[in-house]
């Protein structure tokens, strides 16, 4: 496979899954802020732009330490001076899909298509807050059309490969930095640790993940901060958990490795990486500090991630 066609297939599905991301995340913060008053409702929202890594694009744009959540979230949806805005997000998935559309079965190029025109009608207009939650409701069920076509449809070959991977590397590296603002961004300062803001902010983070659910079930509906960060770094049956993102980063490649009869070097750096948070414990990772795990974390993935830019050749 062309190096240039892999390159469209990792990125065409690194764009989409973080536009779900990105919408979860906005969803979370916007529930959040329902419940406070307007000065601290503000900083939510400014919260949810650092933890996307836009706060510095929204301030040079709109230069206000005053933010309505309407501001922000347009912002982070439809404005087109925001590299990371949902609407450019979908807009390169969209165009790195048609750079690679015959690898692609007919039904998952028309879902991506589609969600692009979807979206493109519904955010030409600034969004209210009454049509908020109508928006974030079409961008998470678009995802899912087109990952239900990718997985019901795609032959598993290296085209799937490489759509996977990205898939998993962009998940991997999200999940890892919203759980590293953490203490730095969503608490007003460390005197909070423990209280009841701090677990209402865990349960932000865990609807950010779409775990909520899941974790009240595994955990008789207990709220803790060790076990929240414990199911969302280690616990291997959550499909957003970083323990879940490296065993799938560890299956795509492995085989990829078979199909082209030579090992590669991100498969090796990986599966070391992936045998050490496999051994983790908890207690361990916060005795080590949360913030000092997830940076080692976040760096190991991007250079997984050019390691396997290198070894296939995305650039020819």
């Amino acid at each position: 496979m062309l190096g240039r066609s892999a390159n469209g297939m990792h990125w065409m599905f690194r764009y989409m899954e973080r536009a779900e991301n990105t919408a979860r995340l906005v969803d979370a913060g916007f529930h959040l802020a329902k419940t406070r008053d307007s000065r601290t409702a503000s900083d939510e929202w400014r919260s949810v732009l650092i933890t996307l890594g836009q706060g510095a694009d929204f301030q040079a744009k709109f230069g206000s330490e005053d933010v309505s959540g309407e501001q922000v979230f347009n912002f982070i949806l439809r404005d087109r001076d925001n590299p990371g805005s949902i609407i450019n997000m979908l807009e390169l998935a969209r165009t790195n899909a048609r750079g690679v559309r015959t690898q692609l079965t007919r039904g998952l190029w028309e879902a991506t298509n589609e969600t692009w025109l979807i979206l493109k009608d519904m955010l030409a207009r600034p969004v209210t807050d009454g049509k908020l939650g109508e928006v974030l409701a079409t961008i998470r069920r678009q995802a899912a059309i087109v990952r239900g076509e990718f997985e019901g449809g795609m032959l598993r070959r290296e085209s799937y490969r490489f759509a996977h991977i990205g898939t998993f590397i962009e998940r991997a590296d999200n999940a890892a930095r919203i759980l590293d603002v953490k203490y730095y961004v969503l608490l007003p300062s460390a005197s909070w640790v423990g209280s009841s803001l701090d677990n209402v902010q865990w349960e932000t983070i865990l609807r950010s993940f779409a775990g909520e659910r899941a974790y009240r079930w595994l955990n008789a509906g207990g709220m803790d901060q060790r076990g929240i960060a414990e199911f969302l770094i280690l616990d291997r049956r959550f499909p957003r958990s970083l323990s879940f993102c490296y065993d799938s980063l560890v299956f795509a490649l492995g085989r990829l490795s078979e199909e082209y009869g030579e090992e590669s070097s991100a498969l090796k750096i990986l599966r070391e990486a992936a045998d050490d948070l496999k051994s983790a414990k908890i207690d361990d990772i916060f005795d080590e500090g949360l913030h000092e795990f997830l940076s080692r974390f976040i760096a190991k993935t991007g250079e997984i991630g050019n390691a396997i830019a290198a070894d296939y050749r995305f650039t020819e």
